[in-house]
């Protein structure tokens, strides 16, 4: 949803009610996550995707027909599996809807806190005896909207605030009147958590191809170096910061702003930089860090961080030499095993080719 949500917030802005098709759930091999939004407009454009081309005329067809809100799965054992494409093996759960400035009055301050990269979520009833549609919309300290009523409020609050955290979206269940135990209600939280940050050490040309697929894949990059000629604006115009810092010091000021969704990516392989700044980042609770460097590099490195009191637990954090065996040469290129060394740690993917693998594409 974050894709096409401004998009959705100007046009119902602008008095136009929009279709708005939203993947609540998928199964086996769905090539979409939860939250995956398209938003079929007055004209009939179609914005976005919920399953990459599998059931988008279906969804579309859908959107464009019916005015009250529907929970629609599609499937390929569906007698009708190839006639909407879905012929991948998954089975999507997709809630169709329209939204206009009366049934979606939060929207507006939802894309405010978007943009101010603050969290919030939004819960929408998509099962339930009473009808479905009804929203409610849940900041850390403060809600706004029913699902139905007060009980249903409250547990799905609790639930969604920890879903929040995490940066989940989900389909939670309870008894028709928010009960823990039974069924009969369902209600899909989209999370809306702030970007994940990447942290590029090192203002070389390596770090501005980084920067560039950082951005690309979502996250809010910062690139750091303590040479300022070197560390400019225009030299990496795609990272939404640039700072001028000795890297330590710059990390440990940012410490608590990070989380299990932070990557950090050490480019300076220059011991006088990599070793205080590896010695605070093999600390923290982040996803990932990466160090580049040739293996020489590496344990002349790792030398210098054992010497430097950081342990062997600590130091098997280290993805150095950094990045997957893809034969890299060009700065580009090795941005490209460096994402991919990050997507496949993040999704527990072996980094093989799919051609020679049988399993199941999604994990």
């Amino acid at each position: 949803m974050r894709d096409v949500l401004f998009d959705l917030a100007d046009r119902v802005a602008n008095g136009e009610t929009v279709g708005v098709g939203t993947v609540v759930a998928t199964f086996s091999s769905a090539p979409r996550p939860a939250g995956a939004a398209m938003l079929v407009t007055r004209d009939g454009e179609a914005v976005g995707s919920v399953s990459g081309g599998c059931v988008e005329g279906a969804v579309y067809d859908l959107a464009q027909n019916t005015d009250e809100p529907v929970l629609q799965r599609y499937g390929v054992s569906d007698d009708d599996a190839f006639s909407v494409g879905l012929t991948c093996g998954g089975i999507i759960d997709i809630f169709v809807e329209k939204i206009d400035a009366e049934s979606f009055p939060q929207l507006t301050e939802v894309v405010e806190t978007v943009r101010a990269e603050e969290p919030v979520a939004v819960a929408t009833v998509i099962e339930h005896p009473d009808g479905i549609g009804r929203r409610l919309v849940i900041w850390p300290d403060r809600r706004d909207g029913t699902l139905g009523s007060a009980r249903i409020d409250d547990a799905v609050t609790d639930d969604a605030r920890g879903m929040l955290a995490s940066g989940r979206s989900g389909v939670l269940r309870y008894g028709p009147d928010g009960q823990r135990r039974g069924e009969g209600l369902s209600v899909f939280v989209n999370s809306f958590e702030p970007p994940p940050r990447m942290l590029v050490f090192g203002a070389i040309d390596f770090a501005a191809a980084m920067a560039r697929l950082g951005a690309f894949l979502g996250y809010r990059v910062t690139v750091c170096d303590a040479r300022p000629v070197f560390a400019t604006k225009s030299r990496f115009p795609e990272a939404d910061e640039v700072v001028v810092d000795w890297p330590h010091r710059y990390l440990e000021r940012e410490a608590a702003k990070l989380d299990e969704r932070t990557v950090i990516a050490v480019l300076t392989h220059d011991p006088k930089f990599d070793v205080p700044l590896l010695e605070v980042a093999l600390r923290l609770k982040v996803g990932y860090i990466g160090a580049m460097g040739s293996r020489r590099t590496h344990d002349d490195r790792t030398r210098r961080l054992r010497e430097a009191g950081v342990s062997e637990s600590e130091l098997a954090r280290l993805a150095s030499p950094i990045g997957l065996d893809l034969g890299a040469r060009t700065p580009e290129e090795t941005a490209v095993s460096i994402a991919a060394e990050i997507i496949a740690l993040r999704w527990k993917g072996s980094g093989r080719r799919l051609v020679d693998l049988g399993e199941p594409i999604h994990h």
